[in-house]
Protein backbone atom coordinates (compact mmCIF):
# COMPACT_ATOMS: atom_id res chain seq x y z
CA UNK A 1 0.00 0.00 0.00
CA UNK A 2 1.01 3.59 -1.00
CA UNK A 3 0.34 6.28 1.47
CA UNK A 4 0.34 9.97 0.18
CA UNK A 5 2.77 11.91 1.91
CA UNK A 6 2.66 15.17 0.26
CA UNK A 7 -1.55 16.20 0.72
CA UNK A 8 -3.25 17.26 3.96
CA UNK A 9 -5.42 14.02 3.13
CA UNK A 10 -6.50 11.48 1.31
CA UNK A 11 -8.43 8.16 1.78
CA UNK A 12 -7.13 4.80 1.97
CA UNK A 13 -8.53 1.62 1.30
CA UNK A 14 -6.95 -1.65 2.98
CA UNK A 15 -9.27 -4.90 3.77
CA UNK A 16 -12.42 -3.88 1.91
CA UNK A 17 -12.68 -0.58 4.30
CA UNK A 18 -11.82 3.29 3.92
CA UNK A 19 -9.74 4.77 6.33
CA UNK A 20 -9.44 8.65 6.42
CA UNK A 21 -5.98 10.08 6.75
CA UNK A 22 -5.35 13.76 7.49
CA UNK A 23 -2.28 15.64 7.84
CA UNK A 24 -0.24 13.88 6.10
CA UNK A 25 2.49 16.15 5.22
CA UNK A 26 2.74 17.69 9.03
CA UNK A 27 6.14 17.10 10.54
CA UNK A 28 6.32 14.55 12.92
CA UNK A 29 10.14 14.09 13.19
CA UNK A 30 11.99 17.93 12.74
CA UNK A 31 15.44 16.46 12.96
CA UNK A 32 14.96 13.44 9.94
CA UNK A 33 11.88 15.61 8.42
CA UNK A 34 9.95 12.33 8.76
CA UNK A 35 6.01 13.48 8.42
CA UNK A 36 2.99 11.69 9.24
CA UNK A 37 2.73 10.24 6.24
CA UNK A 38 6.14 8.80 6.74
CA UNK A 39 5.07 7.29 9.99
CA UNK A 40 1.80 5.86 8.66
CA UNK A 41 3.93 4.27 5.46
CA UNK A 42 5.98 2.57 7.86
CA UNK A 43 3.22 0.84 9.61
CA UNK A 44 1.45 0.06 6.51
CA UNK A 45 5.00 -1.90 5.59
CA UNK A 46 5.51 -3.32 8.55
CA UNK A 47 2.01 -4.33 9.43
CA UNK A 48 2.66 -7.76 8.49
CA UNK A 49 4.90 -8.06 10.95
CA UNK A 50 3.72 -6.07 13.18
CA UNK A 51 -0.14 -7.03 13.34
CA UNK A 52 0.28 -10.80 14.60
CA UNK A 53 1.97 -9.32 17.90
CA UNK A 54 -1.23 -6.90 18.59
CA UNK A 55 -4.53 -8.39 17.35
CA UNK A 56 -6.96 -9.42 19.84
CA UNK A 57 -5.22 -6.83 22.65
CA UNK A 58 -6.69 -3.57 24.18
CA UNK A 59 -4.87 -0.95 22.73
CA UNK A 60 -3.89 2.38 24.70
CA UNK A 61 -3.65 5.27 22.84
CA UNK A 62 -0.63 7.45 23.18
CA UNK A 63 -1.32 10.44 20.96
CA UNK A 64 1.24 13.41 19.75
CA UNK A 65 -1.26 15.77 17.71
CA UNK A 66 1.89 18.04 16.58
CA UNK A 67 4.62 14.94 16.23
CA UNK A 68 7.78 13.63 18.15
CA UNK A 69 8.56 16.74 20.14
CA UNK A 70 4.98 18.11 20.52
CA UNK A 71 2.82 17.47 23.71
CA UNK A 72 1.11 13.96 24.17
CA UNK A 73 -1.62 12.92 26.14
CA UNK A 74 -3.43 9.15 26.74
CA UNK A 75 -6.24 8.56 25.25
CA UNK A 76 -7.96 4.29 26.54
CA UNK A 77 -11.37 5.15 25.27
CA UNK A 78 -12.03 4.52 21.95
CA UNK A 79 -13.31 7.97 20.16
CA UNK A 80 -16.94 8.60 18.82
CA UNK A 81 -17.02 8.96 16.26
CA UNK A 82 -15.45 5.78 14.60
CA UNK A 83 -15.75 3.55 11.92
CA UNK A 84 -18.26 0.65 12.31
CA UNK A 85 -16.01 -2.17 11.33
CA UNK A 86 -13.55 -0.99 14.13
CA UNK A 87 -13.21 -3.83 16.36
CA UNK A 88 -12.96 -2.40 20.38
CA UNK A 89 -12.48 -4.53 23.86
CA UNK A 90 -14.55 -3.46 26.81
CA UNK A 91 -13.01 -3.98 30.12
CA UNK A 92 -14.47 -3.27 33.50
CA UNK A 93 -11.87 -1.78 36.52
CA UNK A 94 -11.89 -2.42 39.10
CA UNK A 95 -13.45 1.02 40.56
CA UNK A 96 -16.67 -0.10 38.22
CA UNK A 97 -15.50 1.81 35.31
CA UNK A 98 -16.44 0.18 31.56
CA UNK A 99 -14.02 1.46 28.55
CA UNK A 100 -14.16 0.01 25.43
CA UNK A 101 -10.16 -0.05 23.98
CA UNK A 102 -9.45 0.17 20.36
CA UNK A 103 -7.76 -2.79 18.70
CA UNK A 104 -5.77 -2.77 15.77
CA UNK A 105 -6.97 -5.94 14.37
CA UNK A 106 -6.14 -5.50 10.54
CA UNK A 107 -4.30 -3.16 8.55
CA UNK A 108 -7.44 -0.78 8.33
CA UNK A 109 -7.63 -0.19 12.16
CA UNK A 110 -3.55 0.27 12.55
CA UNK A 111 -3.76 2.96 10.38
CA UNK A 112 -7.11 4.60 12.04
CA UNK A 113 -4.97 4.31 15.38
CA UNK A 114 -1.91 6.27 13.95
CA UNK A 115 -3.56 8.45 12.34
CA UNK A 116 -4.81 10.11 15.22
CA UNK A 117 -1.44 11.00 16.14
CA UNK A 118 0.01 7.70 18.29
CA UNK A 119 3.14 7.14 17.03
CA UNK A 120 4.12 4.37 19.39
CA UNK A 121 1.18 1.47 20.32
CA UNK A 122 0.86 0.68 23.59
CA UNK A 123 -1.21 -2.67 23.91
CA UNK A 124 -2.04 -4.75 26.57
CA UNK A 125 -0.46 -8.37 27.88
CA UNK A 126 -3.43 -10.26 27.78
CA UNK A 127 -5.69 -11.01 25.16
CA UNK A 128 -9.24 -9.20 25.30
CA UNK A 129 -11.07 -13.05 25.45
CA UNK A 130 -9.57 -13.03 28.76
CA UNK A 131 -7.58 -9.48 30.06
CA UNK A 132 -7.17 -10.92 33.68
CA UNK A 133 -4.36 -13.91 32.32
CA UNK A 134 -1.29 -12.27 30.34
CA UNK A 135 0.70 -14.64 27.86
CA UNK A 136 3.30 -12.53 28.29
CA UNK A 137 6.49 -11.67 31.48
CA UNK A 138 7.94 -8.94 30.73
CA UNK A 139 10.87 -6.81 32.32
CA UNK A 140 11.97 -3.30 31.28
CA UNK A 141 15.31 -2.20 31.43
CA UNK A 142 15.43 1.32 32.47
CA UNK A 143 19.30 2.64 32.35
CA UNK A 144 18.23 6.32 34.31
CA UNK A 145 21.63 7.68 34.08
CA UNK A 146 23.55 4.48 33.18
CA UNK A 147 25.16 4.19 30.45
CA UNK A 148 24.09 1.75 27.51
CA UNK A 149 26.02 -0.79 28.14
CA UNK A 150 25.01 -1.41 31.68
CA UNK A 151 21.74 -1.89 30.32
CA UNK A 152 23.07 -5.01 28.02
CA UNK A 153 24.72 -7.15 30.55
CA UNK A 154 21.55 -6.24 32.69
CA UNK A 155 19.52 -7.58 30.15
CA UNK A 156 22.03 -11.07 29.57
CA UNK A 157 22.19 -11.82 33.40
CA UNK A 158 17.83 -11.62 33.18
CA UNK A 159 18.27 -13.78 30.64
CA UNK A 160 20.62 -16.05 32.29
CA UNK A 161 18.20 -15.93 35.53
CA UNK A 162 15.39 -16.55 33.48
CA UNK A 163 17.01 -19.82 32.46
CA UNK A 164 18.40 -21.14 35.50
CA UNK A 165 14.22 -21.42 36.25
CA UNK A 166 13.99 -23.29 32.81
CA UNK A 167 12.32 -19.72 31.15
CA UNK A 168 13.41 -18.99 27.44
CA UNK A 169 13.27 -15.44 26.92
CA UNK A 170 13.54 -12.65 23.76
CA UNK A 171 14.83 -9.18 23.93
CA UNK A 172 14.38 -6.17 22.08
CA UNK A 173 15.13 -2.77 22.26
CA UNK A 174 12.62 -0.21 23.72
CA UNK A 175 13.12 1.91 21.03
CA UNK A 176 14.03 5.00 23.71
CA UNK A 177 16.69 4.13 26.02
CA UNK A 178 16.29 0.52 27.48
CA UNK A 179 15.90 -2.79 26.70
CA UNK A 180 12.35 -4.96 26.79
CA UNK A 181 12.90 -8.69 27.84
CA UNK A 182 10.15 -11.02 27.54
CA UNK A 183 8.85 -14.57 28.47
CA UNK A 184 5.95 -15.93 26.71
CA UNK A 185 4.04 -18.10 29.17
CA UNK A 186 1.18 -20.25 29.97
CA UNK A 187 -1.98 -18.14 30.06
CA UNK A 188 -2.96 -19.47 33.28
CA UNK A 189 -1.64 -17.47 36.25
CA UNK A 190 -3.86 -14.08 36.93
CA UNK A 191 -2.13 -10.82 36.01
CA UNK A 192 -1.50 -10.06 40.13
CA UNK A 193 0.14 -13.86 40.10
CA UNK A 194 2.54 -12.98 37.44
CA UNK A 195 3.07 -9.49 38.76
CA UNK A 196 4.65 -10.89 41.84
CA UNK A 197 6.25 -13.11 40.32
CA UNK A 198 8.15 -10.80 37.97
CA UNK A 199 8.56 -8.15 41.45
CA UNK A 200 10.44 -11.34 43.34
CA UNK A 201 12.90 -12.52 40.32
CA UNK A 202 13.92 -8.41 40.01
CA UNK A 203 14.21 -8.37 43.42
CA UNK A 204 16.59 -11.42 43.99
CA UNK A 205 18.84 -10.95 40.61
CA UNK A 206 19.12 -6.85 42.26
CA UNK A 207 20.11 -8.31 45.16
CA UNK A 208 22.59 -10.41 43.64
CA UNK A 209 24.43 -8.00 41.35
CA UNK A 210 23.45 -4.45 43.54
CA UNK A 211 26.46 -2.46 41.69
CA UNK A 212 24.84 -2.94 38.61
CA UNK A 213 20.85 -2.78 38.80
CA UNK A 214 18.09 -2.01 41.22
CA UNK A 215 14.78 -3.00 41.37
CA UNK A 216 13.76 0.25 43.32
CA UNK A 217 10.92 1.64 41.25
CA UNK A 218 10.52 4.95 42.89
CA UNK A 219 13.19 7.45 41.55
CA UNK A 220 13.86 9.23 45.00
CA UNK A 221 15.36 5.60 46.35
CA UNK A 222 16.80 4.45 43.63
CA UNK A 223 20.54 4.33 43.74
CA UNK A 224 22.34 6.18 40.63
CA UNK A 225 23.73 5.00 37.74
CA UNK A 226 21.74 1.32 38.29
CA UNK A 227 19.85 -0.08 36.32
CA UNK A 228 16.25 -0.69 36.96
CA UNK A 229 14.75 -4.01 36.15
CA UNK A 230 11.28 -2.87 36.39
CA UNK A 231 8.53 -5.52 37.13
CA UNK A 232 5.64 -3.16 37.86
CA UNK A 233 4.88 -3.20 34.00
CA UNK A 234 3.71 -6.56 34.62
CA UNK A 235 0.94 -4.99 36.91
CA UNK A 236 -2.74 -5.39 35.92
CA UNK A 237 -3.33 -2.41 32.80
CA UNK A 238 0.36 -1.51 32.07
CA UNK A 239 1.37 -1.14 28.80
CA UNK A 240 4.81 -1.48 27.01
CA UNK A 241 5.47 0.10 23.18
CA UNK A 242 4.91 -3.04 21.24
CA UNK A 243 7.42 -4.36 18.73
CA UNK A 244 7.96 -2.78 15.68
CA UNK A 245 6.50 0.27 17.89
CA UNK A 246 8.03 3.99 16.45
CA UNK A 247 9.25 5.78 19.26
CA UNK A 248 8.76 9.75 19.54
CA UNK A 249 12.97 9.94 19.36
CA UNK A 250 14.35 12.72 17.13
CA UNK A 251 15.74 9.86 14.74
CA UNK A 252 12.33 8.06 14.93
CA UNK A 253 13.77 4.70 16.33
CA UNK A 254 12.04 1.58 16.29
CA UNK A 255 11.44 -1.52 19.24
CA UNK A 256 13.25 -3.81 17.16
CA UNK A 257 13.35 -7.13 18.12
CA UNK A 258 17.56 -8.32 18.58
CA UNK A 259 19.23 -11.65 19.11
CA UNK A 260 21.03 -12.67 22.20
CA UNK A 261 23.97 -12.54 19.86
CA UNK A 262 22.96 -9.21 18.77
CA UNK A 263 22.53 -7.90 22.53
CA UNK A 264 26.16 -9.34 23.42
CA UNK A 265 28.17 -8.26 20.50
CA UNK A 266 26.85 -4.36 21.37
CA UNK A 267 24.03 -3.36 19.77
CA UNK A 268 22.87 0.18 20.15
CA UNK A 269 18.82 2.15 20.21
CA UNK A 270 20.03 4.40 16.85
CA UNK A 271 20.82 1.63 14.87
CA UNK A 272 17.25 0.43 14.65
CA UNK A 273 14.53 3.20 12.79
CA UNK A 274 11.78 3.41 10.63
CA UNK A 275 14.04 3.98 7.51
CA UNK A 276 15.89 0.94 7.47
CA UNK A 277 13.64 -1.48 10.08
CA UNK A 278 11.97 -3.20 6.66
CA UNK A 279 15.27 -4.06 5.42
CA UNK A 280 16.76 -5.70 8.63
CA UNK A 281 13.45 -7.79 8.99
CA UNK A 282 14.13 -8.80 4.57
CA UNK A 283 17.58 -9.72 5.81
CA UNK A 284 17.19 -11.04 9.00
CA UNK A 285 13.81 -12.21 9.34
CA UNK A 286 10.68 -11.87 11.87
CA UNK A 287 13.19 -12.16 15.36
CA UNK A 288 9.78 -12.01 17.00
CA UNK A 289 7.62 -14.46 15.58
CA UNK A 290 9.21 -17.48 17.53
CA UNK A 291 8.19 -15.70 20.77
CA UNK A 292 4.69 -15.85 19.17
CA UNK A 293 5.35 -19.05 18.28
CA UNK A 294 6.00 -20.37 21.62
CA UNK A 295 2.94 -18.72 23.56
CA UNK A 296 1.65 -21.11 26.28
CA UNK A 297 5.12 -23.41 26.53
CA UNK A 298 6.50 -22.06 29.74
CA UNK A 299 5.26 -22.37 33.53
CA UNK A 300 5.94 -20.11 35.64
CA UNK A 301 8.04 -22.03 38.58
CA UNK A 302 7.99 -21.00 42.15
CA UNK A 303 11.04 -18.88 42.62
Amino acid sequence: MKIPRNGEAATVRAGGKDVALTNLKKTFFPKTGATKGDLLQYYADISPYLLPHVTGRAMVMKRYPNGAEGDFFFMKRTPSPHPDWLETCRIEHSSGNVIDFPMANDLAALLWIVNLGCIDLNQWYATCDDVNRPDYLHFDLDPGSAPFDRVRETALLVRDGLAALGLTSYAKTSGSKGIHVYVPIVRGPVQKDVWRFAKEFSVALARHEPALMTSEYRKEKRPPGRVLVDYNQNRWGATLASVYSVRPTPLATVSAPVTWDEVEAGIEIEEFRIDNMLERIERVGDLWKPLSAKRGRFTLPEI
